[in-house]
């Protein structure tokens, strides 16, 4: 079994979009459809895939903007966690109010993940780690095989995600990183939802956000 892993920056805030694929079994996982759900089918054919699985890391219109399009033309089961199920439902709005746009909804989720959840496709696996803070229901997903995590918007590279949003906290934000991410180990590979892959060592020794909320703990 060989797993490939194609990135993308698509959509109004340059958000990293995911294509997983098993290349023996030929099935794939989408991870944030931002935008451009053409592209991100046409790719999965082009490797002569099947897209089984679309996946949201949290609810904000920038991770969830293609789910409905890339679903229509995949057949595939959408899943979101149900903390964030206001922002899917209200997604066209979001983008309405700060870009003036008119996009179509959100895709309905065809089933809700949380904690513990194993997603699986083909020889693809991924554990599902709740990760609130930046929203309710975020969740980051863990790809063992090939010690990846995509962190979605918990972890950045020398950033952590926004808490100055409705029902965002940064408190327990970083009890999501330090708890749930860190443990994971130095060797992890995070794949975040904006800007460029870190690891998971390099952010324990020079993340700002996390250095500082360390030392205070350490106090």
């Amino acid at each position: 079994m060989a797993i490939q892993i194609f990135k993308f920056t698509l959509g109004l805030l340059q958000t990293n979009c995911f294509i997983i694929g098993d290349t023996d079994t030929k099935d794939a996982i989408v991870i944030d459809p931002s935008d451009r759900a053409p592209v991100l089918h046409q790719t999965a054919l082009n490797e002569g895939w099947t897209i089984r699985e679309i996946l949201a890391t949290h609810g904000h219109f920038d991770h969830i903007m293609a789910s409905a399009p890339l679903k229509a033309l995949s057949g595939a089961t959408f899943r979101v966690h149900q903390r964030d199920m206001t922002m899917v439902r209200t997604m066209s709005q979001q983008v309405r109010r700060w870009f003036d746009i008119d996009v179509p909804p959100a895709a309905n989720p065809d089933r809700f993940v949380k904690e513990g959840d194993v997603i699986t496709a083909g020889g693809i696996m991924l554990d599902v780690l709740h990760t609130p803070g930046h929203s309710p229901g975020h969740v980051s997903y863990v790809l063992r095989s090939e010690n990846v995590v995509f962190s979605g918007d918990c972890l950045f590279f020398s950033g952590i995600g926004r808490t100055d949003q409705p029902n965002s906290d940064y408190d327990t934000l970083m009890h999501s990183i330090t708890e749930k991410l860190l443990p994971l180990g130095d060797g992890f590979a995070v794949a975040p939802g904006h800007m460029r892959n870190t690891t998971i060592g390099y952010e324990r020794q020079n993340n700002p956000y996390l250095l500082e909320y360390l030392n205070a703990e350490g106090e």
